[in-house]
């Protein structure tokens, strides 16, 4: 699973990389400590322009989707198995249309030991950015008035898989890892294969795990309202 990640920049790096035609003007400020319903840049491809604008915006973390009386129900969804996506209403939908892919400097994941849980900050060699396969929804508050900028709620989940070598050590599941060039097919919300685009990004993610690397991390990070560089130095497990 993917409960808490880091995210450094969102900024001129992914325009490149992931070829973004526009950005929001209110993106979230980098966070060391990303938890669920917290507000996280993503990227998706608007299908309201032809062809699609590829976008930068703020979504909240934790799928809401489209027929949910309550957002709170995405508080439970921000993470999505992959090989499940299918058999699940509140994700069937997305995966057909509603794409994206989410930036990240590295996550944490919590590894269960004899003497408890024990956090691990998992992050490229390199520094450069990660990409996690997502799916995103938009959610219309019949409680708000039609002019107001706040009615519609975008709200994404990230796609996770069977963990491999070192990663499995840590946790039995990781985040569906997004080459770059599988983004393309993958936001594209005409892409008729969907399932052939996931399987390909499902079997090219352990080639990308295989060159991550991890340390002990403190457990501050267990708690939301720490946030600051000293979250991803190393500690003696």
């Amino acid at each position: 699973m993917c409960g808490r990640f880091f995210v450094a920049n969102v900024g001129s790096e992914l325009v490149g990389v992931l070829r973004v035609d526009a950005a929001a003007e209110d993106l979230p400020e980098p966070s060391y400590n990303i938890a669920p319903t917290a507000s996280v840049a993503i990227v998706l491809d608007s299908a309201k322009t032809d062809p699609p604008t590829r976008r930068l915006e703020p979504a909240r973390w934790g799928l809401v989707p489209s027929w949910a009386k309550d957002p709170k129900i995405g508080a439970r969804a921000f993470n999505a198995r992959s090989e499940e996506l299918e058999d699940k209403s509140m994700f069937r939908r997305a995966l057909h249309k509603r794409r994206a892919v989410i930036p990240a400097t590295g996550y944490y994941e919590w590894k269960a030991t004899d003497s408890g849980k024990v956090p691990h900050f998992i992050h490229p060699a390199a520094g450069s950015p990660m990409f996690f396969a997502g799916l995103y929804e938009w959610w219309k508050n019949p409680a708000v008035p039609d002019d107001d900028p706040d009615r519609w709620l975008l709200s994404f989940t990230i796609l996770t898989r069977d963990s491999i070598g070192r990663l499995g050590s840590i946790h039995d599941r990781m985040p569906l890892f997004m080459d770059p060039d599988h983004a393309d097919a993958w936001l594209d919300p005409s892409t008729e294969n969907v399932r052939d685009v996931l399987d390909a990004a499902i079997d090219a993610a352990p080639a990308i795990a295989e060159t991550l690397e991890d340390h002990v991390v403190s457990k501050a990070v267990g708690n939301v309202r720490n946030n600051g560089p000293e979250l991803i130095e190393p500690v003696e497990e």
